[in-house]
């Protein structure tokens, strides 16, 4: 059990932004930005190269309520930048999808 799935069962405690049904958001506990989310799927899908078909509303839901995780953060005028890592050379380090929402400082490109 991944430690994203242990944060959606409650099982660790987390700051939480947002909850819905099938994905929760949270503050990230080593933040990169002064505004610092996790939007994670309570499914636990490895990364996105290992999403299936079905996978497809559950994601595009999580992207979209990014908007309203965004303007609840006060961050939705001044922009924000979503990242998603896929594998290790990407900086994946929990091996369960994981959207960053990242914001609250001019965020530089390229990015890494």
């Amino acid at each position: 059990m991944t430690i994203f799935e242990k944060i959606a069962t409650g099982e660790i405690p987390a700051k939480l932004v947002h909850e819905a049904d099938d994905f929760i958001a949270f503050h990230d506990v080593s933040p990169q930005a002064p505004v610092h989310v996790l939007i994670v799927p309570r499914k636990c899908i490895p990364r996105v190269a290992l999403a299936a078909a079905g996978d497809g509303e559950l994601l595009g839901r999580m992207l979209l309520a990014t908007r309203g995780i965004a303007q609840k953060l006060g961050v939705l005028e001044s922009g924000y930048r979503l990242v998603i890592n896929n594998g290790p050379d990407a900086g994946e380090s929990v091996p369960h999808l994981h959207v960053h929402l990242l914001a609250g400082r001019q965020l530089h490109w390229p990015p890494g």
